[in-house]
């Protein structure tokens, strides 16, 4: 699984009203291609929940294992730290099963964030979301842009745009707090 995280821990969700308007707006696009060569932000993309729903990422504009995003989720998602799950079995094939069987896996680690239908995160048939991400400036890979295994992390500002690309063994909470980002 790879994770996509939003961050908004300081600034507050946009208005029910505004909620209403967007959510008929994204109705009226939900047909419109998505294209990770002119997109501005990761709001431009949409993607299959697990349940079969299409979500559009508009929906989180405001932020290592199951467990360990479970546990940040629960103590920061009040501040608007938000986590997107994408599971993906292209990496030594980890995520094997239907969407189902991987919802049913997650919630055996108490998994309360937002999860994706599998999808390609690397190759010809990635999701365009990620093609974007791993083109965006501060979304390149130490080795190239391809990412090289589960667990790789965005963190994305209330702009919608790419901040910081963490690797699978990277903890974001530790580095947040020596950079003072981390309000505890």
């Amino acid at each position: 699984m790879t994770v996509l995280r939003l961050n908004d821990i300081y600034h507050g969700m946009p208005s029910t009203d505004f909620r209403s308007r967007l959510d008929l707006k994204l109705q009226l696009e939900s047909a419109a291609a998505q294209d990770p060569k002119t997109a501005t932000s990761i709001y431009d993309f949409s993607a299959t929940d697990i349940d079969g729903n299409v979500v559009s990422l508009e929906k989180y504009r405001t932020p290592l294992n199951y467990s360990q995003f479970a546990e940040m989720h629960a103590k920061y998602s009040e501040r608007g730290l938000h986590i997107l799950a994408f599971p993906s079995n292209q990496f030594g094939k980890q995520e094997p099963g239907t969407d189902a069987q991987i919802k049913v896996f997650a919630a055996s680690y108490k998994v309360r964030f937002d999860m994706f239908s599998k999808i390609d995160i690397n190759g010809a048939n990635a999701h365009p979301l990620w093609k974007w991400l791993k083109e965006q400036p501060n979304g390149k890979g130490f080795l190239g842009n391809h990412i090289k295994w589960n667990f790789t992390k965005f963190l994305i500002n209330r702009e919608g745009q790419v901040v910081f690309r963490y690797g699978p063994l990277a903890d974001p909470i530790y580095q947040w707090r020596i950079a003072g980002l981390c309000p505890d």
